[in-house]
């Protein structure tokens, strides 16, 4: 299997011709970029966010082109440490223009499964997955593309319940 780098995929986000959708099963991650401002949160000392500029200036250029970037977390409760800091940090991925929203994992009808053994992915435009592939300490070591119509099909569909079935960030409490 091939994968690629984190900065390949965001090239495939930022490609995207309509909108770009994001689904987050874990309650953790080791995002190397996150290392000090995590552990600054956890001080309790002022975070420094340049470290999101990357991102929320492609969401920004993405939003103001008309395109969506959205995206689901299903967060254990209680909640880590890790998701909290990150409801914390979420303004800046609103002010950029992406449309999160939370979706507590006991709330998810138990009918409903989350394929490529639970792992995060990107769906772009109905029609590509990037599934996040991660190493024995949780770190994302590349994305797997998919784009195969009847996987991106049940993705979208999975997407469109979760969505319906997720809190938006404004109204969701930590």
């Amino acid at each position: 299997m091939e994968l690629i780098s984190g900065p390949e995929r965001n090239q495939l986000i930022e490609a995207c011709a309509h909108d770009a959708f994001h689904l987050e099963l874990r309650d953790d991650y080791s995002v190397p970029d996150e290392g000090s401002p995590f552990k600054s949160w956890l001080r309790d000392e002022p975070v420094d966010h340049t470290f999101m500029e990357p991102w929320t200036d492609m969401v920004k250029r993405l939003t103001g082109q008309g395109k969506a970037v959205r995206r689901v977390r299903v967060v254990t409760h209680p909640h880590t440490p890790y998701i909290r800091w990150e409801h914390g940090i979420t303004a800046q991925n609103i002010a950029a223009g992406e449309e999160i929203r939370w979706l507590p994992r006991h709330f998810v009808p138990g009918d409903l499964t989350f394929p490529f053994d639970g792992k995060d992915w990107w769906l772009i435009d109905d029609r590509l997955l990037a599934v996040g592939h991660t190493d024995d300490a949780g770190r994302v070591v590349g994305h797997e593309i998919l784009d195969d119509r009847q996987v991106t099909a049940e993705a979208a569909v999975l997407r469109d319940s979760l969505w319906r079935l997720a809190v938006p960030h404004r109204e969701y409490q930590t």
